[in-house]
């Protein structure tokens, strides 16, 4: 009895750490498709970028990890600032951002997934940290570091961004951008601007993203990031589009579901049941646990 007592904490703890994770991956994904309205499903190819960039600066420079990618972070950002650009030309200008603006990002993610298998192949990468290996121990109960550092870092992001768009004024309108333009050109902001600085946070986002899931994962490969693709936009719906806290609430949500269903059922089962969570509560509340 004890045994499966100390299994059960266990297995909410890494849950709960799981989901800081969870967290820090997909707060890209609630500022372009929660506050933007435009659904970049390339972002998870985004992310592993991070993953790689963090691997080639610590195994070429020795650089830690989370350091290389807060240091690639302004390339992410103007990278997004440039790809806004291109979509918003293409088709947001047109109105023609359905279907269409879906195949250009599908079509980025087949591109970045091609050029990491041609560049780096398919063999796995890892980096070396202190927090890659080991534990914290509690005495009660032991924090692997792979789980605890991401899980710190995802808060981090959260937090710090859940005060520049409540506190400043541009974040004020990037929560603004989606609801009501015309408002907002009334205040003297450009709304193509602000979508374009949006959207180039949230791709420097990924870059720290990048970091969290190449220590989670340990090792990884260029065809990983389609793995996350589901639970990333998942989380968004579930939490509630535009709600930082909901997100980090599905986020933990879904880490401890997962990881509950993998310990006492298999791994198998883990994504059947996280994914039947998510359309029961969007059954009973179908604009998210903190939807508008």
């Amino acid at each position: 009895m004890t045994g499966s007592l100390d299994l059960l904490v266990n297995a909410v703890i890494s849950g709960l750490l799981l989901g800081g994770f969870y967290a820090a991956v997909s707060i890209g994904v609630a500022i372009s498709f929660g506050l933007l309205d435009i659904v970049n499903i390339a972002h998870p190819a985004f992310i592993l970028l991070g993953s790689y960039v963090a691997y080639l600066a610590n195994v070429y420079l020795g650089l830690d990890p989370i350091l290389a990618t807060v240091i690639a972070m302004p390339f992410f950002y103007l990278l997004g600032m440039a790809l806004y650009q291109i979509y918003y030309v293409a088709f947001e200008r047109r109105d023609d951002q359905s279907l269409r603006g879906l195949s250009f990002f599908f079509g980025i993610l087949f591109i970045a997934e091609v050029g990491l298998i041609l560049a780096f192949g398919v063999d796995l990468r890892s980096v070396q940290a202190w927090y890659v290996s080991g534990n914290l121990d509690l005495r009660v109960i032991e924090l692997p570091w792979r789980l605890l550092v991401p899980f710190a870092l995802g808060l981090v992001m959260v937090g710090g961004l859940q005060l520049f768009l409540s506190r400043t004024f541009v974040g004020r309108a990037i929560q603004a951008v989606a609801q009501d333009q015309q408002a907002l050109r009334l205040m003297a902001a450009n709304p193509t601007k602000i979508k374009r600085i949006a959207f180039g946070i949230s791709l420097a986002t990924a870059s720290l993203g990048g970091a969290a899931m190449i220590i989670v994962i340990q090792a990884i490969e260029p065809s990983i990031g389609r793995e996350y693709i589901g639970r990333i936009f998942a989380i968004c719906v579930l939490g509630g589009l535009g709600s930082f806290p909901g997100m980090v609430i599905a986020a933990v949500t879904l880490g401890v579901v997962e990881n509950l269903t993998a310990t006492f059922l298999g791994p198998s089962w883990a994504p059947a049941v996280s994914f039947g969570v998510l359309l029961i509560t969007l059954a009973v509340r179908p604009s998210g646990i903190l939807g508008r």
